[in-house]
Parts: structure tokens; C-alpha cells; sequence
């Protein structure tokens, strides 16, 4: 019984590194490139059609961001497997992809063969970092709170302007499921338990500034 080949898109607003990338991933039997698109937004748009089972996904890139379209997509596909494609080594870059939700991070200079060991790893369900990424790395003391993440914080705002989780999913295109899991995770992440808390904590944080909403 033969499996079927691994789904592969690729995001890279330079079509050079993308078609270079593609080219060899190409000669893999086991992999099929489904796509190459050169920004994020096409990427939240597109990838529920082209249906992948993991993205190589560009961390800068004009419009919407790597991070951003990292957090939307897994909303939208959450079985998607992201492996971030970036040229940044620091260990910012590579703890905040892994905090929005990516399955691994490698660097562009990188060998190719590396990318490869990088799919196989995440499809495999496990957490991918280049050699280079491995190094710099090292544990951080964020003062026990994790910082919210950009998504987060759009739904902080819209739960904090009173809606319920119907009208935040309707607003922002996804589920009301999705729209629970970020409430979760905001509220662990603050230590609010209330819906009163959040609206207090986005009040003190500048979160509601110039939504035309007063205190």
C-alpha cells in the first residue's frame, strides 16, 4: 500500500528562493508542491482549496506577515503543519513563530535536504529547528506571562467591546469554536477569569484606545 504524497505550499515573496526551493523539493517522490505564492494573504485565501499538509512559509513579507498568516491559516486548517522559512536566527523570531502556532523553523541558508528532514519531521508530529535555530534558542524567564499573541489581541479587542463569541467569529470569518480556544488562551495567559476582567485589562492596556469606545 502506497501512501499518498505529502502536500506541499510554498510562500516566499522572492520567486527566486521559492522556485529554487520547489525545484529540488520537486525530485522527492514522496512530496508534491500544490502551490507557491508570494504573500500571506494569498496564502489564508488559498489554503483551504489547495488543502496542504504542511506550508513553508516566509517569516517577512510585505502585507500580511509570516506570524500573522500563521495564526489565520490554523484557524481556518488546523491540521496544516507550518514550517517557517526565515533568515532571522534570534531567538525572538523563532520562540514567537512557535508561540503563534508554527510546527518548526528553518533557516534560507540552510541545505535543502534539511527542509526535507524539516516536512518529515513535523508531518511526523513533531517540533522542527534547524541546527542553526537549535543553538540560539535557550529558555527565557518572561516573567511567568506569556505575551499575547497578534490574533489574540484582535479578539481581546473584539470580546472587550462587549460581543458575544458569535458576533466575534462572524467578525473575523471563523469559527465559534475558534473564537472559545482564543478566550481560553487569553484569559490563562493574563489570569483574567471574567469577561469583566478582559474588558478592565484591554481599558488599562490601551487595547480599546481610538475604537471611539469610552470608559
Amino acid at each position: 500500500m502506497t501512501t499518498a504524497p505529502v502536500r506541499l505550499l510554498i510562500v516566499d515573496d522572492h520567486p527566486m528562493v521559492a522556485e529554487g526551493i520547489e525545484a529540488i523539493l520537486e525530485g522527492y517522490d514522496d512530496l508534491q508542491v500544490v502551490g507557491r505564492l508570494g504573500n500571506g494573504q494569498d496564502a489564508i485565501d488559498q489554503v483551504e482549496e489547495l488543502a496542504p499538509d504542511v506550508i513553508l512559509l516566509d517569516l517577512n513579507m510585505p502585507g500580511v506577515g509570516g506570524l500573522t498568516a500563521t495564526e489565520i491559516i490554523l484557524e481556518r486548517r488546523p491540521q496544516t503543519r507550518i514550517l517557517i522559512l526565515s533568515m532571522h536566527d534570534s531567538p525572538e523570531y523563532i520562540s514567537s513563530a512557535l508561540s503563534h502556532g508554527a510546527s518548526g523553523y528553518v533557516l534560507k541558508d540552510r541545505p535543502t535536504e534539511e527542509i526535507k528532514t524539516a516536512i518529515d519531521t513535523v508531518m511526523s508530529g513533531q517540533t522542527y529547528l534547524c541546527t542553526g535555530a537549535q543553538g540560539s534558542l535557550t529558555p527565557t524567564d518572561t516573567g511567568g506571562r506569556e505575551p499575547l499573541t497578534s490574533r489574540e489581541q484582535t479578539v481581546l479587542l473584539q470580546l472587550a467591546q462587549g460581543k458575544s463569541n458569535k458576533e466575534v467569529a462572524q467578525e473575523l470569518d471563523i469559527s465559534v469554536r475558534t473564537v472559545e480556544t482564543h478566550r481560553k488562551n487569553i484569559k490563562s495567559k493574563l489570569g483574567i477569569s471574567s469577561t469583566a476582567g478582559l474588558t478592565r485589562y484591554a481599558l488599562e492596556h490601551g487595547v480599546l484606545q481610538g475604537t471611539g469606545h469610552d470608559l
